[in-house]
């Protein structure tokens, strides 16, 4: 539009101009004895400028004018379609799409597994240095935060809140607990990073690998002691745990060697990135091998409680009859004989056998005191460590799902605690299937267990060649890879 104003002043003033100046003309003179007709064109003057402005005159202007609207008009139409197309630049929408709630549901989800990954690569950094009370004080905050967050995505799941506007507070409330269980590892990173540097890291870390290859060959026999005594299905849950094991212990010498190789030249780089390597691979193993002792050592006690359980559940159930339906105790005793025919019949699963006894007597009503009791803390205890080590050392590939449910395992009672977390193994194992086996590909190629091998600690973000442990959250998880 400025163009067309500008271009319909010029042709105005152009017009104009010559009535301004047709009275200022030098004068004619006018030759005697004929008309002014023939004195025009006497003097080589056409008729039609008789008046004053030549015809010619108003051509140019004309053009001028009409050149301008075109040039304006085109300008405005071109500015609307690109307005309406919205491809403007500097022209930004008063209301920006809101996300769907298929969206805010995936973000809830992402965020909950990013922290939960942090929270536990936080805990086993804190393995290897004593960052102080402020560190200390952020983890137990940042895993304030995610428990509270993990309720109320439990809750959703479930159907509460039932409208949609509070369906969609709960996600924001998901995402923001998230949110600030990362702002707190953050912010206590520096400080942690400050102490790792102060000590020897490297020593620390050859340490505890030291100790962890002395001990693969005792945790070695003692499973195959167990399975001798109890038979191949008491060992289901630790399968494979003590080659894992050693498979990340091959990581860590490598990245050991390199560590001090570096450190030896002058690469401080280069030795920090090592160690932090190695530090991971060293405490899955170290969790490995700790998964096995336990169960072993749980595997024992079962079967030292067995018979007192057994007894116990007895009394419990006469106590109960005349007061409990028939077919609760029915099948409370079907539970019982089935259990003690196995006790005396050979190699038997110890652990299994409690915690059907301690189901059967729960199912009357019973069990809430003595022998009972202590063999449902046992079972449940043993359960929530189990998942919660798988979880840990299969991180990479474990979706919200099993984490949220192994959430809700903790603090609640025996029995929802052995349920719940025994779910949650359950589901963690469908997602390394589903993700891929986790132990295949690199080990097959003789390099030992990098990358996807160890992706139980940070699939998918790797610090020279493994995984890295690191105190953090989102912001700063990845600053010693």
């Amino acid at each position: 539009m400025g163009h067309a104003v500008l271009g319909g002043v010029t042709g105005v003033v152009w017009l104009v101009l010559p009535v301004m100046t047709s009275t200022v003309r030098d004068p004619v003179p006018v030759a005697e004895g004929g008309t002014v007709a023939a004195a025009d064109v006497a003097d080589g003057v056409p008729a039609d400028v008789a008046d004053g402005v030549p015809a010619v005159d108003y051509v140019l202007p004309l053009a001028v004018v009409a050149a301008a609207g075109a040039l304006g008009g085109y300008g405005y139409v071109r500015r609307t379609r690109r307005a309406r197309s919205r491809t403007t630049p500097g022209i930004v929408s008063p209301a920006p799409p809101v996300p769907s709630a298929l969206d805010v549901e995936r973000q809830a989800r992402s965020s909950l597994v990013l922290a939960d990954d942090c929270v536990r690569a936080s805990r086993e950094a804190l393995g290897y240095v004593d960052g102080g009370e402020p560190v200390v004080r952020a983890l137990r905050a940042a895993e304030t935060e995610l428990a509270a967050a993990f309720a109320i995505w439990r809750r959703y799941e479930e159907g509460v809140p039932g409208d949609d506007a509070g369906r969609r507070q709960a996600l924001v409330g998901v995402v923001g607990r998230c949110a600030e269980a990362g702002r707190q590892l953050d912010a206590a990173a520096a400080e942690f990073d400050a102490a790792w540097e102060a000590g020897d890291a490297l020593a620390v870390a050859e340490g505890r690998f030291r100790k962890l290859v002395g001990r693969t060959g005792r945790v070695a026999g003692a499973l195959a002691e167990a399975g001798a005594r109890y038979g191949p299905a008491a060992l289901a849950p630790v399968v494979g745990y003590v080659e894992q094991a050693k498979d990340r212990l091959v990581f860590a010498t490598s990245r050991l060697n390199r560590a001090r190789q570096a450190g030896d030249s002058g690469d401080r780089e280069g030795s920090r990135r090592g160690v932090r390597a190695a530090e991971g691979a060293v405490a899955q193993a170290g969790v490995l091998l700790g998964g096995a002792e336990r169960l072993a050592r749980e595997l024992r006690t079962a079967a030292e409680l067995m018979p007192a359980a057994l007894t116990g559940a007895e009394a419990e159930l006469a106590g109960l009859r005349g007061t409990t339906p028939s077919p609760r105790l029915t099948h409370a005793d079907a539970v019982l004989a089935a259990v003690r025919e196995e006790v005396t019949g050979g190699p038997y699963d110890p652990l299994d056998a409690l915690r059907r006894v301690v189901r059967a007597v729960e199912g009357t009503g019973g069990g809430r005191s003595g022998v009972i009791a202590a063999g449902a803390e046992l079972v449940a205890r043993g359960a929530l460590e189990a998942a919660d080590d798988f979880v840990g050392t299969h991180r990479g590939a474990v979706g919200v799902q099993a984490r949220a449910l192994l959430a809700g395992a903790r603090g609640a009672a025996p029995a929802d605690t052995d349920r719940l977390a025994r779910k949650a193994r359950e589901l963690a194992e469908q997602d390394v299937r589903v993700h891929g086996n986790p132990y295949a590909g690199e080990a097959a190629h003789g390099s030992g267990v990098a990358g996807a091998v160890l992706g139980g600690v940070l699939l998918g973000e790797e610090g020279d060649g493994g995984p890295v442990v690191a105190f953090g959250g989102p912001e700063s998880r990845g600053r010693l890879g």
